[in-house]
């Protein structure tokens, strides 16, 4: 390797690794920050916090890997400019290709690693952090109940409630309790206008009292049928104040942090699984498509249009159908068609909203799969944006380096969720989405790196001041004569 491509490598290693743990530092205070409410004061051993600041650093690697190289481009190349370095290398008939050849082939290098860091460390990860933070949360139960949804987290117990409010979040709102201890379904209900979650340092029971509220109780016994069910006698009563004392002892088990409970989000999965399990995943809701339609088919007597076509031989039929009908008859045909249409919006309705969580479950597997390549390939992008960028500012340090690698990159990221959105909903196919970003930011390095060998600025600012002061002269004279 010869002395010159060493000290290109050097100028670009140097502010390279100081950004790349610069940015990661700052991804993972950022996620540490979102997640320390549900950490913080639960009695963790440090030893697990680590750990999951550890698995945490590994999944943000490969999006502070492009920040770091588009970062460092722009100081490398800004720093060679500033200092006079890069006017000396191009008097000597360096080419701009030519410096940032070996720079080239690095990006080239560090897009391979990303690539294989995204295939097979990013999913291991992604597996140990996810399942590690649901077990933390699960440490204090109150914080891992959800508003909105049956929480069956809490062992016997089916809890759910409108809201969770207060400085500890221990108070809920509009609560709904199934206790299913009994092993024999929703014998026993509860529901109460306010609930309020205490839990003693060390026990082994959460303390749940509730207020305002009403109790039943069905008093059956085991394999029972549901007409001897039905006859059972039931108990209701009203209350002020509720009590209930519920074991949590499994919860602060240490065994159940290393539990993994979540195995298959497509986050967890490497490029193999992904292409896997969408294709089976296409082979299932291609069966439930054809399912749904010729329920719809059936439901709709669809089958029986032409069921007899001899019976209309030799019948003149009116054109307007009803018309061939007495006024009984009319009013059945009509009314039974509203039945049936009434009937089909409405179950419609019920299935479209599994119909479109079917969707989009397929297409983030789809997605996942196409953005792992283009993500790999946007280093490659960025630098083709900041190299030529930092040889047209000429200026280095962290300065307007810095801001202007946070506004392209911010940019590169609002596209990319712009496309990933509009493909989780179908609006878009999921490859041009996950390569959406790519697309659009690869004219503009092309258009960089081309005026930046030409030694040309981003634009003339002289000529567009030239013709704006061409115009109003034009105009004045025209407003004279």
């Amino acid at each position: 390797m010869k002395i010159f491509d060493k000290y290109i490598l050097k100028s670009f290693l140097q502010p390279f690794l100081a950004t790349y743990f610069v940015v990661l530092f700052v991804l993972v205070m950022q996620a540490l920050w979102l997640a320390f409410d549900e950490i913080a004061g639960k009695g963790i051993d440090i030893f697990f916090i680590l750990k999951f600041l550890g698995y945490l650093a590994l999944i943000l690697t490969p999006t502070a890997l492009p920040i770091g190289i588009l970062l460092s481009s722009i100081m490398a190349l800004g720093n060679l400019s500033e200092n006079y370095e890069f006017a000396a290398i191009k008097s000597a008939g360096v080419s701009l290709r030519r410096i940032i050849r070996p720079l080239i082939i690095l990006t080239v290098l560090l897009s391979g690693l990303n690539f294989i860091f995204l295939n097979n460390i990013y999913p291991w990860a992604t597996l140990k952090q996810k399942n590690l933070y649901l077990n933390i949360k699960k440490k204090k139960p109150a914080l891992a109940l959800v508003p909105g949804a049956f929480n069956t987290e809490i062992p016997g117990f089916s809890i759910k409630f409108d809201e969770k409010y207060g400085e500890e979040k221990n108070l809920l709102k509009n609560v709904q309790i199934a206790d299913l201890s009994a092993g024999k379904g929703k014998q026993k209900v509860i529901t109460a206008e306010k609930g309020i979650i205490s839990t003693e340092e060390g026990s082994k029971y959460m303390t749940l009292t509730l207020e305002n509220g009403n109790y039943y109780e069905e008093h059956i016994k085991n394999n029972m049928s549901l007409e001897e069910r039905a006859k059972m006698p039931a108990s209701k009563a009203t209350f002020k104040t509720y009590i209930i004392n519920i074991d949590i002892s499994s919860f602060n088990d240490d065994d159940n942090l290393k539990k993994e409970n979540i195995k298959e989000h497509h986050g967890m999965l490497s490029i193999k699984q992904l292409d896997s399990i969408s294709k089976e995943s296409k082979i299932t809701y291609d069966e439930y498509i054809e399912n749904r339609s010729n329920n719809f088919y059936t439901t709709i007597h669809a089958n029986k249009l032409y069921k007899y076509p001899d019976s209309l031989k030799n019948k003149k039929l009116d054109s307007v159908i009803l018309n061939n009908f007495n006024l009984n008859n009319k009013n059945a045909v009509v009314n039974e068609a509203i039945q049936i249409l009434d009937r089909t919006i409405e179950r419609n309705k019920n299935q479209k909203k599994d119909f479109k969580d079917r969707r989009k479950l397929l297409n983030l597997y789809d997605y996942e799969y196409s953005y792992r390549i283009s993500f790999s390939f946007a280093c490659l992008v960025l630098f083709f944006i900041g190299a030529p960028l930092g040889s047209i500012i000429r200026k280095g340090g962290f300065g307007l380096p810095m801001v202007m690698a946070i506004t392209i990159f911010v940019i590169y990221f609002f596209i990319s969720q712009f496309g990933k959105n509009l493909a989780e909903e179908s609006a878009i196919s999921t490859l041009f989405g996950s390569w959406l970003s790519t697309i659009i930011l690869l004219p503009f390095g092309i258009l960089l790196t081309r005026r930046a060998t030409q030694g040309m600025g981003i634009f003339n600012i002289d000529a567009v001041f030239d013709k704006i002061q061409n115009f109003f002269k034009k105009f004045s004279k025209k407003s004279l004569n």
